[in-house]
């Protein structure tokens, strides 16, 4: 019984020193993800789903979300 008394009173100091203990100044300097440019938005001639511009398929003028809304062409 005091075994258990001595584990329940151990285990509380740990969580206390634990949560009272400064944090790593590793783990609050985390890099910020980068900022990126907003991209211009183009709907598909075919479907109408709009895609970024770096990922549209360009035909001329008409923009296509995927190879085979290119082959079909504009609606």
């Amino acid at each position: 019984m005091k075994y258990l008394v001595l584990l329940v009173v151990l285990a509380i100091a740990i969580g206390i020193w634990r949560s009272r203990r400064a944090p790593d100044a590793n783990a609050s300097k985390t890099p910020a993800p980068p900022l990126t440019l907003p991209q211009n938005m183009l709907a598909c001639a075919h479907c109408g789903v709009h895609i970024p511009q770096a990922d549209a398929l360009m035909v001329g003028e008409q923009a296509y979300c995927c190879t085979e809304h290119r082959r079909l062409g504009p609606v």
